[in-house]
């Protein structure tokens, strides 16, 4: 756990002093956006383009970090406190990988982010996947549904279901690397289908349960 907190810091210091060191090279406006099909439609001034992404990585720690004491199932992230810090860590990892991306567009080495997201983002859904199989029940991580939050038995199940669903998720981003203009759907389609599948698979297997409870004779 502890190196897993050091790799963060390591992570937000390296982002700061990497985009301080860049900055007297990049030009007045930066790349903030790109289309679907890979081509920059989006820009910012250098200030707020080159410290947006840094100042975003602060604020999701924190927050990460608050999330735990301010749930009042709190005391059940010990239980995958590892890999939920270990979320943290791939997140910023992330956001330091974009933050890189956008500065080697402004120095004119222009990679194409339909070669860097799927990839990028099936990993962070493949993680994502690993720390949905681990949680127990809280307020703020995990698959919440009304259904899950009501019955340890559908969120347990709903969890194992929702985080392999993920994981595959993250590995059919990965292939749309392959097909370049359509990456995004290959990064849309396959997260938006788990999510709704999992509120609706945890709806039924709440009501199932609901209907086979066993009634006093």
């Amino acid at each position: 756990m502890k190196l897993i907190r050091l790799g963060i810091i390591v992570a937000l210091i390296s982002t700061f002093a990497i985009t301080i060191v860049m900055f007297p090279v990049m030009p007045d406006v930066v790349v903030s956006h790109w289309n679907a099909a890979g081509q920059a439609n989006g820009h910012m001034s250098k200030v707020w383009g080159l410290f947006l992404i840094p100042l975003i990585m602060v604020g999701c720690v924190a927050l990460f970090g608050i999330l735990p004491r301010i749930d009042p199932l709190g005391k059940n992230y010990e239980q995958f406190r590892d890999y939920y810090e270990g979320f943290i860590l791939v997140f910023v990892t992330f956001m330091f990988a974009i933050q890189a991306q956008i500065m080697l567009w402004g120095i004119g080495i222009q990679i194409s982010p339909n070669h860097t997201f799927p990839v990028l983002l099936g990993i962070l859904f493949i993680y994502l996947g690993f720390l949905i199989e681990h949680t127990e029940p809280n307020w703020f991580v995990g698959i919440r549904t009304p259904w899950t939050l009501s019955s340890t038995t559908v969120w347990n199940k709903t969890r194992e279901r929702g985080g392999k669903l993920f994981k595959l998720a993250g590995i059919v981003s990965v292939v749309g690397i392959v097909f370049q203009t359509y990456a995004i759907w290959f990064i849309l389609i396959p997260v938006f289908a788990v999510a709704i599948y999992t509120v609706v698979y945890s709806y039924f297997l709440y009501k199932n349960e609901q209907t086979t409870v066993i009634k006093p004779v």
